[in-house]
């Protein structure tokens, strides 16, 4: 439930469509509903703004369904995301769950799941509308794309439209220079990069948008699952980089959602 939830179920009750009682049994599920195994938070978007995301390792495809379904039941509100779900869960939640869009975020490479064989999506339920706001995501290489893409679906229901620029990595700095002119007309920049991470910087060099750096655990030995392009970015000359955990796709997006307001 989000502010206009609240004004809209005000305004009903003082035309009279709905019954006080009514509104008092929808207001007592703030600030969470409690279906046993888990505690769902409504409130989140009140108070944050933000979508409210379940997160599929760990969890049964019967708790997934579940709780994206209680999520849903708000009558109005914000985009309802399903993280990292193997294809049971996903398809669980989207049996019960009807209208959800699945995006295919691993495979090999980049997110844990993935490397492992096994298919990972991002399912979302009620997208937020388009708004303004340009955002392009780079990655280092294709290794990296699993993790780009669930970044960009979830911006996607966040109501942006990001751009995807692939493979432009650092050994090969033409590639990414020749979209300098994309980056210098952004509003927002993720850099999705693995190895050494370096790509981060040289970006943030080269645009006065923000940028937010992600970490993946693509690389040899000496990368440790992606420990060295974290510590990089940590690290890096360039003013206001922004850097969330490896592999981290999803809480990128919401940084840049947080950014652009």
């Amino acid at each position: 439930m989000d502010e206009n939830a609240i004004r809209q179920l005000l305004d009903d009750v003082r035309s009279g469509s709905l019954g006080p009682d009514d509104a008092v049994a929808r207001l007592r599920r703030l600030p969470f509903a409690d279906i046993g195994f888990a505690r769902v938070d409504h409130h989140r978007p009140l108070r944050q703004g933000l979508l409210e995301a379940v997160y599929g390792p760990g969890k049964t495809p019967d708790q997934c369904a579940a709780i994206v379904a209680e999520l849903l039941s708000e009558p109005a509100g914000h985009p309802v995301l399903l993280t990292r779900a193997d294809p049971e869960q996903a398809a669980a939640a989207m049996d019960r769950n009807p209208g959800g869009r699945r995006t295919t975020t691993g495979e090999a490479g980049g997110l844990e799941a993935g490397r492992a064989g096994h298919e990972l999506s991002l399912v979302a339920w009620r997208p937020t509308p388009e708004r303004p706001g340009r955002v392009l995501v780079v990655t280092a290489g294709t290794a990296d794309l699993p993790v780009a893409e669930e970044c960009d679906a979830t911006l996607a229901a966040l109501g942006l439209r990001p751009e995807l620029l692939t493979d432009c990595g650092v050994a090969g700095i033409h590639r990414l220079l020749a979209s300098a002119d994309d980056l210098g007309q952004a509003d927002a920049v993720i850099v999705v990069a693995g190895m050494e991470g370096a790509l981060a910087s040289l970006v943030a060099g080269v645009t006065a948008a923000p940028v937010v750096a992600v970490p993946t655990s693509t690389g040899y030995g000496a990368a440790f699952e992606g420990i060295a392009a974290l510590l990089a970015m940590l690290s890096s000359c360039a003013a206001g980089v922004t850097v969330v955990g490896i592999d981290n796709g999803f809480g990128a997006a919401c940084a840049v959602s947080r950014l652009l307001g």
